[in-house]
């Protein structure tokens, strides 16, 4: 089976797509080829009208391209507040010198402006291994926004979240975005958070895109039921 199979696919600027499909039919393919940690054997990608193909991630970080993974990147012996002031740091090309170079402005006040909007600032001083399971995703997301990105990748921003706080995470999550106006691509599982979020949804099956289209009526098509479901 081919992971990745004549696919042409176009996201405008500030759009929030979901992507769905069974186990193997080629989601996380298609993030690693968009993210820089694949190279397609044919065809090629544009970020912003550039062509990207060939570049590694992180040239494409440089270049406004942020992922996040479906188990969160942290050092979970620093606290919240710590691991934010590396992430700016890493960015900034100073992350050698950090510690005491990181408790400084400009970037304690990004720091802490970066937890307000995540919601994170009452943990900044505690360690990031005694964040909840929503929170350190959050947490993760937060990070790669010390990038600056126009394209975040999400890889499952739900997974291991408790359903009574899965959507607390996402109506923090999805805020953030539309206000900075970030294209946005995710995969997920969950049915109710693609409706629920997705302004548009991709169903992917062996490799390929079967539907694309607005999450209430794609995901309601029997076929995709199937394809994503096993049922109708």
């Amino acid at each position: 089976m081919i992971a990745a199979d004549d696919l042409n696919i176009e996201v405008a600027n500030g759009e929030l797509v979901g992507i769905v499909g069974a186990n193997g039919s080629g989601k996380t393919t298609f993030l690693n080829l968009i993210t820089g940690y694949l190279r397609p054997e044919s065809g090629r990608i544009l970020v912003m009208g550039q062509d990207t193909t060939d570049l590694a991630p992180r040239e494409l970080a440089k270049r406004g391209v942020a992922r996040s993974f479906q188990i969160p990147q942290l050092y979970t012996n620093m606290t919240v507040l710590e691991g934010v002031l590396l992430s700016l740091a890493a960015s900034s090309g100073e992350s050698s010198n950090f510690w005491r170079p990181l408790h400084r402005d400009p970037w304690q006040a990004e720091a802490w402006e970066m937890l307000d909007r995540f919601g994170l600032e009452p943990y900044a001083n505690r360690p990031v291994s005694e964040l909840p399971e929503g929170g350190r995703k959050l947490l993760d997301i937060a990070l790669s926004f010390a990038l600056k990105p126009t394209l975040l990748v999400m890889d499952e921003p739900t997974s291991g979240v408790s359903i009574e706080d899965k959507f607390q995470v996402m109506d923090t999550l999805v805020g953030v975005l539309r206000e900075g106006d970030i294209t946005t691509i995710f995969v997920e599982h969950d049915m109710d958070v693609v409706q629920r979020y997705g302004k548009r949804v991709l169903v992917f099956d062996t490799g390929r895109v079967v539907a694309d289209g607005e999450p209430e009526s794609v995901l309601a098509q029997p076929e995709v039921r199937r394809a994503v479901l096993g049922h109708e």
